[in-house]
């Protein structure tokens, strides 16, 4: 694949303010979607995320490709960093059907592959509760074009604070 890194999280880009967190919701919620150009495959390199007050959290967090968008707070360019400063910008299509985070509505998925799926136990006491994964370089997932890449989380006990990244290469 291509020699350009990039990462996003679930929210704006920090500036004058620190990385912000956002509730996940008691049902599945899309925390942060990338959505690829018609023109490229992007390939992952890692992904992971931060929940906080997992004392009686039970849920799952999913790393999936769809075939249907959801309706995000849209990234802008900025919220799209490349790992190399003198990277181009990303060709992620941006907006609130394509890349972007905290999703308000999930669409009506048809299908999906699932890359990375982590429970959450109601019995874990650290807090906050950290995860990442990063692929080897043989077995890194490959998102088609015209597709949608997704954290989802599903916390049925409770709301919790999530922060969540995805690494990739165009």
């Amino acid at each position: 694949m291509g020699a350009h890194r990039y990462t996003a999280w679930n929210s704006a880009m920090a500036t004058t303010a620190a990385q912000a967190s956002v509730t996940t919701g008691t049902a599945i919620k899309t925390m942060l979607q990338l959505s690829t150009p018609a023109t490229r495959k992007i390939e992952l390199i890692a992904w992971g995320f931060t929940i906080d007050d997992t004392s009686g959290a039970d849920g799952v967090i999913e790393l999936i490709q769809t075939d249907v968008a959801a309706t995000v707070t849209a990234h802008v360019a900025a919220g799209v960093q490349p790992l190399d400063p003198d990277s181009p910008a990303s060709l992620l299509t941006l907006g609130t059907a394509n890349t972007g985070y905290t999703a308000s509505a999930e669409g009506s998925t048809t299908a999906t592959r699932a890359f990375d799926v982590v429970a959450l136990s109601s019995t874990t006491s650290e807090s906050p509760y950290t995860y990442s994964y990063q692929w080897m370089p043989d077995e890194r997932p490959i998102i088609d074009t015209s597709s949608f890449l997704r954290v989802r989380a599903t916390t049925p006990t409770t709301a919790v604070d999530m922060r969540t990244w995805i690494r990739w290469s165009e």
